[in-house]
């Protein structure tokens, strides 16, 4: 079983890809890992788009199931049909937005506010999150991962809501238990 879960940053998709996992057994990549190079601060010097993939395909390669989880929209036409089972997360702006704000918050703790380059990184950040669900955004939005959709060849789940993580899982599970079938 190869599974793709993604939807905008804060969803709830490394949560449920770790959980899914967890339930499973099937290995969870997080595109996040392969994307960035480590630094310091992280997530500020992204990764060669080839050298990512070729990162990415190589590990997925080492076994016959996976869950993948993360945006893969701009990664190349090799990925729509890499799956058998997809998953697309959304949940209403407000609480993704708060979620993510007491997300770095967790991580980094006060640096976010009290260094004035880390601020900037974070507002950044949260601003950039924060246009997910503009229809005239190009970058990474709701709209991208609708068209992302319509290309996938394999069936989707759309968990489209405030559900909990056993909700959504309790879905998956349901779902991936059809398609075996």
């Amino acid at each position: 079983m190869k599974v793709h879960i993604f939807g905008a940053s804060g969803s709830g998709v490394t949560t449920l890809g770790n959980a899914l996992a967890d339930q499973t057994n099937l290995p969870y990549f997080d595109t996040d890992y392969f994307f960035w190079e480590p630094s310091d601060p992280p997530f500020t010097v992204k990764r060669n788009p080839t050298e990512r993939n070729n990162q990415l395909r190589s590990e997925l390669q080492k076994h016959s199931s996976w869950i993948v989880g993360g945006s893969l929209v701009s990664w190349g036409d090799e990925w729509v049909s890499a799956f058998d089972v997809a998953v697309f997360l959304w949940i209403p702006p407000d609480i993704r937005i708060d979620r993510l704000r007491k997300r770095e918050f967790a991580r980094y703790g006060n640096v976010i506010y009290e260094n004035e380059h880390r601020h900037k990184l974070y507002e950044e950040f949260i601003d950039w999150a924060s246009g997910y669900d503009d229809p005239s955004s190009s970058r990474r939005s709701l709209v991208v991962h609708e068209n992302w959709m319509q290309k996938l060849t394999c069936p989707i789940l759309e968990l489209r809501g405030d559900y909990s993580v056993q909700e959504r899982l309790e879905a998956v599970i349901k779902r991936l238990a059809a398609y075996e079938s």
